[in-house]
């Protein structure tokens, strides 16, 4: 019995051996092939773009825009910034929504990313990029790339988790075919690391801090006591938020406050998924109510979905507590309204 066990044993881990030896004979014949064809960028070299593209970066180098500058250099004229060579060659919304193009037929790309996956090399993150450049780019140049594969690493154990390093060329040519540009291109493919249970739950992260002053202190004041009250002129009884030293009406520094009834209606509103901090709950809806009284001010929604907050929502107020040191009015649909 004992035999027959172990025999089992090897026979199992000679099968895993044969299926991992298969798997990498299929990954490494991936090394030299071509990944993507030579594909024209959608336009040609143009200025537009190359204006776009220095003030974005605000490069002030004035050849790439002015021609009597350029040819002071030695140049025949105008030349797009080297950096820009991806940008000539990119292939727009439409293909990254529809990758595989009209014909439906998977790319070398997806081929490889399909067989990385089942790996299990699910996640990708990009590590360095070598650019070398044969010639400046002109207004008209038609720009085409291609990649190939240079190599794939064997499984390696990183921060993120166990991956390995694929290597690619992408070649630039010009109309003509000539080279203008390479570019060796690594990213790490991996396995994405299992994260250890917190050996506790940490205390949820407190909310942002208002920003109090001694022309809004009262209203964080009556907040703390759940009421919401509204900055009110003293001479001209004008209502105004957010408060304010000074009436935008008449000019008057005199004030009282009155309190709201906490009924509105949702004026406007946003729904917010990122950047996300860890005091709040995503997605957050973000309202801009319309109190009865005629003021305005920004708070979150609760009790309700985002897909069901509407402009012209009747809305009543609510409290929220979110540490001792804070209390902030919230809103809820008039109807759902907890008593």
């Amino acid at each position: 019995m004992s035999g027959g066990a172990v025999m089992s044993g090897d026979a199992a881990m000679s099968g895993d051996a044969a299926m991992n030896e298969d798997y990498e004979a299929r990954l490494q014949a991936w090394v030299g092939r071509e990944l993507v064809a030579r594909r024209p960028g959608q336009d040609p070299v143009n200025v537009p773009m190359i204006r776009h593209w220095v003030e974005a970066m605000e490069d002030p180098n004035p050849v790439y825009l002015d021609e009597d500058a350029a040819k002071a250099t030695g140049r025949d004229g105008v030349v797009a910034p080297a950096s820009m060579i991806q940008a000539w060659t990119m292939r727009g919304y439409a293909a990254t929504v529809h990758p595989s193009g009209d014909s439906g037929e998977p790319s070398g790309f997806d081929a490889l990313v399909a067989l990385l996956a089942e790996g299990g090399y699910t996640s990708v993150v990009a590590t360095d990029s070598e650019l070398e450049f044969e010639r400046e780019l002109v207004p008209g140049d038609h720009v085409s790339v291609e990649e190939h594969v240079e190599s794939i690493s064997p499984e390696k154990k990183t921060g993120l988790g166990a991956g390995r390093f694929v290597s690619t060329v992408k070649t630039y040519r010009d109309a003509s075919g000539a080279v203008v540009a390479t570019q060796r291109w690594r990213t790490l493919r991996f396995r994405p690391a299992d994260k250890a249970a917190p050996a506790e739950e940490k205390p949820k992260a407190l909310r942002p801090r208002p920003a109090i002053n001694p022309d809004n202190a009262f209203w964080f004041e009556a907040a703390r006591e759940h009421r919401l009250v509204i900055q009110r002129c003293a001479d001209c009884k004008a209502l105004r938020h957010p408060p304010g030293p000074c009436c935008p009406q008449c000019g008057s520094f005199a004030w009282d406050t009155i309190e709201s009834s906490g009924e509105g209606h949702v004026y406007t509103f946003t729904v917010n998924h990122h950047p996300k901090h860890p005091a709040f709950d995503y997605p957050l809806v973000v309202a801009v109510i319309e109190l009865a009284e005629g003021t305005r001010l920004i708070a979150n929604m609760a009790g309700v979905e985002p897909a069901g907050v509407e402009v012209g929502m009747p809305v009543v107020l609510d409290w929220i507590d979110p540490d001792p040191d804070l209390s902030l009015p919230v809103f809820r649909p008039a109807a759902h309204k907890e008593r």
